[in-house]
């Protein structure tokens, strides 16, 4: 039990607050505003999907007017497919504008591993301003989290718990203050990101759906030796957003999968928060947009961006898709990757494409990337991607439909991609090992406090 720090007018305001930003998506940073946790143990989270997010902020706004007097669309659907050689294969409204959905999720990845690089990782600092008494295992002064990482979740804060531990830090009797874009679980607002954080460190508030992650990740990695004790940090105080004050000292580093990891779960699930995230620090649309003019050779009249997970109104022709996905390939291989490293495979791995393309021998026979918006432009689908056939042929191809029902068009896409398969002897499945998307995101590092702080962790960088 804790000393609770109860203001009502304030504890009101907060969660007034906190609606708000849950109904607006907003992270925009705030002044102090406190969110003390009850008393009394909350009752479990609800079970989310674990790799879905509900969208709850508006696509970005972009200028896309250009657009909005534009004749109706000759077709509903265009069509792009090359030879690994560059030969075309055949084409329907290549040099058409389309909604290209979730698969400018593509684009957004190649300007990550373009500007990041394949092995990167995104890191969560903790801090403290208290001083510390070994022998209590307590601190005495607020813990403090920063970072941008937008893969953090459940297990991950538990990895928190487990390394102050480690420290000997069992309770601390200040506050938990997060920096304002600290994001967890794939949600944007920071206070309730803060609060799910809280629960995870204290292993008698941590929720059921926290403990189920932190094993499962544990048992991917074959991590017996963490399994055997139970890690919990129990923080007295309330939890509210700010950045680092001056003179915190850091006390460590949590270091995320690497990009590559990361890119594969969020195309396998379409995570519309992680690409929206990892979109923000590429410069938004705007930023995207101007990446794929310069590196990818598109004149600006070919492509117009709102959002670079694909949300809201995207525009694109399957001959701009096309150059990206090319320039996608180029970029991997640069680094001895396969499309496969990040993208979901047909039949095999979970997400949107596990029940597509699973009858023998078509499954494992396309690596692809989806796109849907079901009220979007009269209904938009997509599908991006490549396919192997028996002699020996790998084509790529983009697909994009809008103006009509989406089961269909999925329908449509795949007797298209069989069609092009048994064309040339049949379906044959790509050289390919998975990995469960657990063990990719649990792959993470801990550093214990660094001697000289780089400006990345300083707290006036928050």
């Amino acid at each position: 039990m804790y000393q609770q720090r109860v203001n009502f007018p304030a504890f009101a305001l907060s969660l007034f607050f906190a609606l708000t930003v849950l109904m607006t998506g907003a992270v925009a940073q705030q002044p102090r505003v406190k969110a003390p946790p009850s008393s009394v143990p909350a009752p479990p989270v609800p079970v989310l999907p674990v790799l879905k997010t509900v969208e709850i902020f508006p696509a970005p706004a972009d200028d896309i007017s250009s657009f909005e007097d534009e004749e109706p669309y000759l077709s509903s659907r265009g069509v792009l497919v090359e030879a690994l050689d560059g030969r075309t294969i055949t084409q329907e409204f290549a040099d058409q504008q389309f909604n290209p959905a979730s698969t400018i999720k593509l684009a957004t990845a190649l300007a990550a591993l373009r500007t990041f690089g394949p092995q990167h990782r995104f890191s969560t600092v903790v801090w403290t301003n208290g001083t510390f008494d070994q022998a209590t295992h307590t601190i005495t002064g607020d813990l403090i989290i920063s970072g941008r990482d937008p893969s953090f979740h459940y297990e991950h804060g538990v990895m928190l718990a487990r390394e102050l531990n480690r420290q000997g830090i069992r309770t601390v009797t200040g506050d938990l203050i997060v920096a304002p874009r600290f994001t967890m679980n794939y949600n944007s607002s920071a206070v309730r990101s803060g609060e799910w954080l809280y629960d995870t460190l204290d292993a008698t508030r941590r929720p059921s759906i926290a403990t189920r992650a932190w094993y499962e990740a544990r048992q991917a990695l074959s991590d017996t030796a963490s399994l055997q004790t139970v890690p919990s940090v129990a923080v007295m105080g309330a939890v509210y957003v700010d950045s680092a004050p001056a003179g915190a000292r850091q006390l460590l580093t949590h270091r995320s999968s690497t990009l590559v990891d990361i890119l594969k779960v969020l195309l396998c699930y379409s995570n519309n928060f992680m690409a929206e995230r990892l979109g923000d620090s590429l410069g938004g649309p705007q930023g995207l947009r101007r990446f794929l003019i310069s590196t990818a050779g598109v004149n600006p009249s070919e492509v117009a961006l709102a959002s670079t997970s694909g949300l809201g109104i995207n525009r694109m022709t399957p001959r701009v898709m096309m150059r990206t996905y090319r320039a996608l390939l180029s970029e991997l291989a640069k680094h001895r990757l396969s499309p496969s490293d990040i993208m979901p495979v047909a039949g095999i791995d979970p997400g949107t494409l596990r029940k597509r393309f699973t009858t023998y021998p078509s499954r494992g026979s396309v690596i692809a990337k989806t796109g849907t918006l079901p009220r979007s432009d009269g209904g938009v689908s997509a599908l991006v991607g490549q396919t192997r056939a028996k002699n020996g042929e790998t084509l790529l191809f983009v697909i994009f439909n809008q103006r009509g029902n989406v089961v269909s068009f999925r329908r449509g896409q795949e007797e298209l991609v069989t069609q092009w398969q048994n064309e040339r002897g049949g379906p044959a499945p790509f050289a390919y090992t998975p990995f469960t998307l657990a063990m990719r995101l649990a792959n993470t590092e801990l550093d214990a406090a660094r001697s000289s702080i780089t400006n990345e962790y300083e707290p006036a960088a928050n």
